[in-house]
């Protein structure tokens, strides 16, 4: 069974079949749980909706550094109401990207550490956006203590000494589909060294499909090209690696 630590199934690009989608993950790539991610005041909502709606989809809840220009402190009470929810299992996207620049990234700094203290607050783990701004993300992540909570490196695209870093704070390394890409040795470097019990797992969909797939909309079964990978990378089986990265996700996200 396959655990898809990451997925956005509110996003418009399932609007048409979402619900097959979902169906085919579960019936069909033996996904047996998914995390879902609201990251501002638009998607919030739907995301619990799903979560709602499906026994076996669970919801984190946070806001992006994209949207950070936007942040209020009434989003932040809103998040901490949410973080009560039964199916609320994190608090995130939350991080820093310095490659699209959406915000400034000062802001971006304080919304990110305004949600570690509120993750603290609520006690739930925090999954890190990091783009291009590894240094960055280190500093804050050890500034604020945010291994009080832990989390997981959401799609990691840093280095091994970045990886090491947040390795020491008692997080957690979710790779994607960019493991498979042809050019990516340095994301299959750290699939390789990750110790085996702090790997995630992940799609990202609608985003980063993996090869074969890759060039068409991502959705939450292809984790198992994920899986399939780096089963091959650390030659171990593909079964092994399932339910290894399933019972990780499940200790982490506090799951039976």
């Amino acid at each position: 069974m396959l655990f898809d630590t990451h997925a956005h199934l509110n996003d418009p690009k399932f609007d048409e079949d979402r619900e097959d989608v979902i169906s085919r993950a579960q019936q069909t790539y033996n996904v047996s749980r998914i995390v879902n991610v609201g990251y501002n005041r638009e998607t919030i909502p739907t995301c619990l909706e799903l979560a709602e709606t499906y026994d076996f989809v669970f919801a984190a809840v946070g806001w992006h550094p994209h949207d950070a220009k936007d942040l209020r402190d009434e989003d932040l009470a809103w998040i901490e109401d949410l973080a009560s929810h039964e199916k609320v299992v994190a608090l995130g996207e939350m991080g820093l990207d310095y490659y699209r620049d959406h915000s400034p990234k000062d802001v971006q700094a304080d919304a990110f550490r305004r949600q570690i203290a509120l993750a603290k607050k609520v006690q739930l783990p925090i999954i890190v956006h990091d783009r291009d701004a590894h240094d960055d993300v280190v500093r804050i992540l050890r500034e604020e203590h945010a291994e009080d909570v832990g989390g997981v490196m959401h799609c990691f695209g840093g280095d091994w000494e970045t990886a090491k870093a947040c390795l020491d704070l008692g997080f957690y390394i979710g790779i994607g589909g960019p493991v498979t890409f042809k050019k990516a040795d340095d994301v299959r470097d750290i699939a390789r060294k990750v110790p085996i019990d702090r790997l995630l797992v992940e799609t990202d969909c609608p985003y980063l499909a993996p090869e074969p797939k890759r060039g068409k909309r991502n959705e939450s079964g292809y984790v198992s090209y994920v899986v399939a990978k780096i089963a091959a990378i650390r030659q171990v089986e593909e079964e092994q690696l399932a339910a290894q990265t399933t019972e990780n996700a499940c200790r982490l996200f506090r799951l039976s």
